[in-house]
């Protein structure tokens, strides 16, 4: 039986006159993209009984939007005969693209479409985007950026939970209702990127993504303690390989461009192992879960100009998730905020030193624009950033009682952002008041997480900055927030709550933060995606929100780089 296309085409990089597409084959396959006279082929790799193939397209014309077919052994399967959706094209930019505006589309925590989904949430608010792009109503993004959550491991929807409940009459020592096994994983995604709609967005428009906590496990690296205590569980080393493991299939080996693809050391280790990589990957996963090491770096990284090979006391993680790009005079870095954190109490970091310093470098460069991806919030609402501030420092106290409840509260309350982890908050900061002292037009903080969307400017206390920093979130696309929580998040916005929360925090002896930070827009509940444009040293912002039927509509549309507001909206 010939080999057919399971999940796909998904465009993820379009760099000069190059493209990547990924597609996932019922069998191995050699798989051909022709995009008029550009055209790429590759043949599968397999891992865990599945099959999957990454394609570059060379050859195409700058500035240009060519139509594209996939063939699977010489049979076109894309576009799918009688598709009512208009064909999937492959857009470059021109050839100097410096002048050419740039359109980001971002958002995070997407549960599966509303029929599968076990709750009646709100419409799907990138099936609406898609619908629109599809009408020609606004003109194509250069980049989608998905900011975790992508699937949901521990909430799987009613009919992966069926399955699940089949398997675990074998695994009794699983969880009933969480998925496990790569082969579970494998339902996560094709439960959602065949939805008709995000499949045709994705195969028409590059995507950049990064995990968030439920691609693995709720609270996934919240703690120390709380790692020990995940360890312990049976399941635990099958379910963080297979998690890892696939998340570097279906997501991370996309974000890279083709040179970085071809020297991932795993990538290789994966093509090397001809018929089957199921144990590179099965050992992958596991070595990548390591605390990041002072020591050594357990693999290479693409991104590590210093090469695989790398020995010496950075504090390297074993690989590194967080990756970056180039679009015109934009640079987009988007950072690991999960696998990779440093968790020693006393010594919490959001990245590893070595982890740090890469990104610091890219943050320093030619360019007018630096967007920051971080699938956690840095700039909280600033109530809850104190109370997160003083709870690590609680958390660190040498009196156990007062430890260990600062840790029971910091599991209850998800205090996990970059405010419970102040060395990062601070050195962001720093960072960006360095690089927005520097020549760059604009900074911005790309993010997810929390459930609703906002729009929040940072303000130095001790010196001018001159480019605007912002935090934008665009969180959920598709999901809800608890009805208890709304009222709480937007306490965290007043003065009072605001002033009480500082005042514990100071009364630990925690350091007032270098910025305040006042909001301009939101806070949003409901299902939404954001576009941030750049048009040469300008930026804005819209967040869209769904109509209950299943339009998009604005909530809120920010010129980014205006002057700092006098306004007190709020403040950190």
């Amino acid at each position: 039986m010939s080999a057919e296309l399971v999940i796909g085409p998904v465009l993820r990089r379009v760099v000069g006159t190059r493209a990547t597409v990924w597609v996932e084959t019922s069998a191995p396959a050699t798989v051909r993209v022709s995009a008029g006279e550009a055209a790429g082929e590759a043949t599968t790799f397999s891992v865990y009984g599945h099959h999957y193939a990454i394609v570059v397209v060379e050859g195409l014309t700058p500035g240009g939007a060519t139509p594209y077919e996939v063939f699977v052994d010489d049979a076109r399967v894309w576009p799918e005969p009688g598709s009512p959706y208009p064909p999937s094209v492959i857009r470059t930019r021109e050839g100097d693209d410096t002048d050419q505006p740039v359109r980001l589309v971002f958002g995070s925590c997407r549960e599966t479409t509303q029929h599968a989904t076990p709750r009646k949430l709100p419409p799907d608010a990138l099936d609406a985007y898609a619908r629109r792009l599809m009408s020609g109503a606004v003109p194509a993004p250069d980049l989608l950026v998905l900011l975790g959550d992508q699937v949901y491991a521990d909430i799987p929807s009613p009919a992966v939970k069926r399955l699940l409940s089949k398997a675990r009459h074998s695994e009794h020592d699983h969880p009933e209702d969480e998925v496990v096994t790569y082969e579970e994983y494998t339902q996560l995604y094709l439960e959602s990127w065949r939805d008709p709609e995000i499949r045709w967005l994705f195969a028409t428009v590059p995507s950049a993504m990064i995990f968030d906590d439920h691609e693995i496990i709720d609270d996934w690296n919240s703690s120390a303690s709380w790692r020990r205590e995940v360890r312990e569980q049976p399941w635990w080393p099958e379910r963080i390989s297979s998690g890892l493991a696939s998340y570097w299939v279906y997501q991370h080996l996309g974000n890279l461009d083709p040179d970085q693809i071809a020297a991932d050391p795993v990538y290789q280790k994966v093509m090397a192992a001809a018929d089957d990589a199921t144990d590179v990957l099965r050992e992958f996963g596991t070595a990548v879960d390591s605390p990041p090491s002072p020591v050594r770096r357990l693999a290479g990284s693409p991104n590590d100009e210093q090469g695989p090979e790398r020995h010496e006391a950075d504090g390297a993680p074993g690989y590194q998730w967080s990756y970056a790009l180039d679009l015109g005079r934009t640079r987009l870095v988007v950072l690991d905020n999960r696998c990779s954190r440093v968790l020693d109490p006393g010594h919490r970091a959001m990245l590893p030193p070595g982890e740090w310093a890469w990104f610091a470098g890219l943050a320093r460069g030619d360019f007018d624009h630096l967007v920051v991806g971080s699938s956690l919030p840095w700039l909280l609402p600033p109530g809850i950033h104190h109370m997160e501030a003083w709870n690590e420092r609680l958390a660190g106290s040498a009196r156990p009682r007062v430890a260990a409840f600062a840790e029971r509260q910091r599991r209850a309350f998800d205090l996990e952002h970059w405010a419970s982890m102040q060395g990062s908050f601070d050195a962001l900061a720093g960072l960006f008041a360095e690089v927005g002292s520097a020549g760059v037009a604009s900074i911005s903080v790309l993010s997810g997480d929390v459930h609703h969307s906002y729009v929040a400017r940072a303000l130095y206390r001790d010196r001018p900055v001159a480019a605007p920093v912002h935090q934008l979130t665009c969180s959920p696309v598709h999901n809800q927030i608890q009805s208890f929580m709304r009222p709480v998040l937007r306490l965290g916005w007043w003065r009072g709550p605001t002033a009480v929360a500082r005042t514990l925090a100071r009364a630990a002896r925690v350091a007032a933060p270098a910025v305040r930070w006042r909001k301009l827009a939101g806070p949003y509940f409901g299902n939404a995606v954001s576009t941030l444009v750049h048009e040469g040293r300008s930026a804005r912002v819209l967040i869209e929100g769904t109509t209950t039927g299943g339009d998009l509509r604005e909530v809120a549309a920010v010129e980014l780089t205006a002057r700092a507001p006098s306004g007190a909206a709020s403040s950190g």
